[in-house]
């Protein structure tokens, strides 16, 4: 055998050896590895945990809550309110309304149009710990705000005037054509020390199953709801094929102004309050503290409720009558803030 075989012979007899020492420790060791189970990412994580469409209860991020034009001449140019989660009409001076939008998470929407505040929207601003957004105010909601009742942008001041835009397409008065974006709003808050998040945003509770009221005292069906305000008569009726209430005001169906989308609730709650007339003689003073009454409305029926609210800051709550907390379909709900010298109607 010659020198270059026997080196051949060699090697090959120390890869054997190597191959029967080693390979059968490798293949154990592998054998033994622990099954990896790949963790979902945040994003998926949110998607997973977050079982509702109109609020994401994993969201910190604190909403906006925005004073919106409700006079007749003005519903035409409101523009994101099929994008709030959460929207009072509140009773104002002159037999007029003026709307309380809620909005979180929204990325780059048009709000509008914007309006003055009054005092006693900061009431229902606080109990979702929003940043109030507002274009103008009356001397007592100035009054309020100075004293750092909550957080806010006025777009009627110079200090947050980047935030507000105006436009006019339909030629109206200039009171009627302030708006914003929420990418402004964002920008804003972010680079002027605004707090930003809170564990304090969920007011209702939301039902992972289709609220059925068919055996809560007092049901009655309800595929029409009047409510009158003065020169404001606000309509809700009932579609059971989107399983949604459309909004009309003063007899006229209302859409939303850019994307020409119908405006729509899933969930009506009544509040009915006491108010009088403030110190001035003009504006009004409404009692969003104490108890009363109210109607819950939803998927074609109304059922009697209770409202509290301690405090000025505190959280609403609204019961039944045997006093069980009313929860409340995935989707849009209208808080609807109404005289007790009004009447409302439901059939």
């Amino acid at each position: 055998m010659s020198f270059k075989e026997i080196v051949i012979s060699i090697i090959v007899s120390v890869v054997i050896i190597l191959g029967i020492l080693f390979v059968p420790k490798l293949l154990k060791k592998e054998e033994a590895k622990p099954e990896v189970k790949e963790e979902p990412t945040k994003q998926e994580e949110v998607v997973k945990e977050s079982e509702f469409k109109i609020f994401n209860t994993l969201s910190k991020n604190r909403p906006y809550a925005v004073s919106i034009n409700n006079t007749p001449v003005a519903v035409k140019v409101q523009e994101g309110l099929n994008k709030a989660y959460l929207v009072y009409e509140l009773p104002t001076e002159g037999s007029t309304s003026r709307l309380l939008a809620l909005f979180q998470d929204q990325k780059d929407l048009t709000i509008g149009t914007i309006r003055s505040a009054r005092h006693n929207f900061i009431d229902y601003a606080n109990e979702s710990d929003a940043i109030f957004v507002c274009f103008g105010w009356s001397h007592y909601a100035q009054a309020e705000l100075y004293k750092g009742s909550i957080e806010y942008l006025n777009g009627n001041e110079k200090t947050w005037k980047s935030a507000f835009y105006r436009n006019n397409p339909e030629k109206l008065a200039t009171e009627h054509t302030a708006y914003t974006t929420t990418t402004r709003l964002d920008n804003y808050v972010a680079k002027n020390g605004y707090r930003l998040e809170s564990d304090n945003t969920l007011l209702l509770n939301y039902s992972k199953e289709e609220v059925n009221l068919d055996n809560i005292e007092g049901v009655k069906n309800a595929n029409k709801v009047t409510l009158p305000y003065g020169n404001i008569t606000t309509i809700f009726k009932y579609n059971s094929e989107t399983k949604e209430y459309t909004k009309i005001v003063n007899n006229k169906e209302i859409k939303d102004h850019n994307t020409k989308e119908k405006i729509t609730t899933k969930n009506i709650i009544v509040v009915k309050i006491k108010h009088k007339m403030a110190a001035d003689k003009y504006y009004w003073d409404l009692y969003t503290t104490g108890s009363g009454d109210g109607y819950y409305i939803t998927n074609g029926k109304s059922v009697p409720i209770k409202w509290s609210k301690p405090s000025r800051n505190a959280k609403s709550t609204y019961t039944y009558l045997n006093g069980e907390k009313i929860n409340v379909n995935d989707g849009r709900t209208y808080i609807e803030v109404h005289s007790t010298k009004k009447k409302v109607t439901i059939e």
